[in-house]
């Protein structure tokens, strides 16, 4: 049995709980390109800049290895990596995330909303991947002291901010572009509600703005990070390159 990954919606797991390590399911459907879709997520299809997660499904009697996670409109398709078996469909799995990966990018990706804190100026492209993570800024002229930046940077992830989530609907987000830094990639609307993700509280907030990835609980988790070198990318766009120390 195959069906399209469009046929069948996926709960997404990791949204509830990023730090989900393992969970069960059950194989929604199986792609005509040979992916694999749940009817619970626990892996983060690629989206926002962020890389999809990798991992394995185990069930009765075999295996596989999942390379990377797309999205396909409401689905989520766990793509296995090549020549891998696939589980039969209706199966009931076991879902086992590349925690390491995982939290890698967790962490870049909550240094990288505090980047565009430190960094004040509209970002033009971003993304996040085990290894490291950057944003593209309409940055004319070329910061004049990096390692200040970078000090900045590592300041605001020892103060242990936390980080949390609220929903605005739809108008309330037309109502407040300001909340959108990213002008490449736009918040996923038409649900009726947008994901917000801040750090810090109260008086203490430090960044509001929507993000559908996942993050830490608090900056402290994020450790000690360093800046790469700042590269020009066009005529006013410059990246900015983190990698975890």
């Amino acid at each position: 049995m195959t069906a399209d990954a469009t046929a069948a919606a996926t709960a997404a797991l990791y949204r509830d709980d990023a730090y989900l390590r393992e969970a069960g399911g059950r194989v929604a459907a199986l792609t005509g390109r040979g992916g694999v879709v749940l009817d619970a997520s626990l892996f983060y299809p690629t989206g926002g800049g962020q890389a999809g997660d990798a991992g394995r499904l185990e069930w009765d009697g075999g295996a596989t290895a999942i390379a990377t996670t797309v999205r396909d409109g409401d689905a989520i398709v766990l793509v296995p990596a090549e020549g891998a078996p696939l589980p039969p469909a209706g199966a009931a799995v076991r879902q086992v995330l590349d925690w390491q990966a995982r939290h890698r990018m967790m962490r870049l990706h909550t240094a990288l909303h505090l980047l565009s804190v430190v960094i004040p100026l509209p970002v033009t492209g971003g993304q996040i991947t085990p290894d490291k993570g950057r944003l593209d800024f309409d940055m004319p002229e070329a910061p004049e002291d990096k390692q200040a930046l970078e000090a900045a940077l590592n300041a605001l992830i020892a103060a242990d901010h936390p980080v949390g989530e609220t929903w605005i609907s739809d108008a309330e987000l037309a109502a407040s572009p300001g909340l959108v830094k990213t002008m490449s990639v736009k918040p996923p609307t038409g649900a009726g509600r947008v994901r917000l993700v801040r750090i810090g509280t109260g008086a203490a907030q430090i960044d509001l703005q929507p993000c559908g990835g996942t993050h830490v609980r608090t900056t402290g988790e994020i450790g000690p990070v360093s800046l790469g070198k700042i590269e020009k990318k066009g005529r006013q766009n410059r990246r900015v390159t983190v990698r975890l120390a």
